[in-house]
């Protein structure tokens, strides 16, 4: 995607979500059709996944040049919130062996950390009803998900909040775009992520069937518009 004049009429949150739509889409069913909430055992990969997320991108929430940016930032971490969740589900938390390089480097570059932290803070938009669906496996908002509970203002302000900040952030054209391959970067990572940790460990376990040109499947590789 090119930043052009008339797109940047629209806010900056507004041209994240029109670039990653189509990803985040086909995320949400992959991830669905792997039935995360159908057993705990099916949980606990799904908490995998959003663990190894969280510290690709925890960096993010602690970087004074972000918070700066975005007020309350670091109130936002969830990493230890997941952390939690894991142990009372019995699964010891992993330290990433797989950081991408375009995050780990310093300084950070705040631009595509801006695109990160899109994507991070859109995931917590569904928590109501993901916290709904742990209820049926007996987990609750002081057990195994915690990490779903809502900001005592409510999902739906607390993003606007976020998105508010966001936009107000000045960026030149050049930045924006590097804005828009981080949160086109960090789908990917969460793809491979639950194609290493939610896919691959629920199909050796022989709950899954083999990829025989599954949708919902995912790949990547595929960039925005393609598929």
């Amino acid at each position: 995607m090119t930043v052009t004049d008339s797109a940047l009429v629209l806010s900056r949150s507004k041209r994240l979500k029109a670039a990653t739509q189509a990803t985040h889409e086909r995320l949400d069913s992959g991830i669905m059709a792997r039935r995360p909430f159908s057993s705990r055992e099916r949980y606990a990969l799904f908490l995998l996944v959003q663990h190894r997320f969280h510290q690709d991108v925890d960096a993010f929430y602690r970087s004074a040049a972000l918070g700066e940016l975005l007020p309350a930032l670091l109130e936002r971490r969830r990493l230890e919130l997941i952390e939690l969740d894991l142990r009372d589900l019995g699964v010891a938390p992993e330290n990433s062996r797989a950081t991408p390089v375009s995050i780990g480097e310093q300084p950070i570059d705040v631009p595509t950390a801006l695109g990160w932290l899109y994507v991070a803070e859109g995931s917590n938009l569904g928590a109501a009803f993901l916290l709904k669906q742990a209820g049926s496996l007996g987990l609750s908002e002081t057990f195994g998900a915690r990490h779903l509970v809502a900001a005592p203002e409510g999902h739906g302000l607390h993003w606007k909040t976020f998105t508010a900040a966001l936009d107000a952030a000045l960026l030149s054209a050049m930045e924006e775009e590097r804005a828009i391959a981080g949160a086109r970067a960090a789908y990917q990572r969460v793809h491979k992520l639950v194609n290493e940790l939610l896919v691959v460990a629920a199909e050796s376990a022989g709950s899954l069937e083999a990829d025989d040109g599954d949708p919902t499947r995912f790949h990547p590789d595929v960039k925005e518009g393609e598929g």
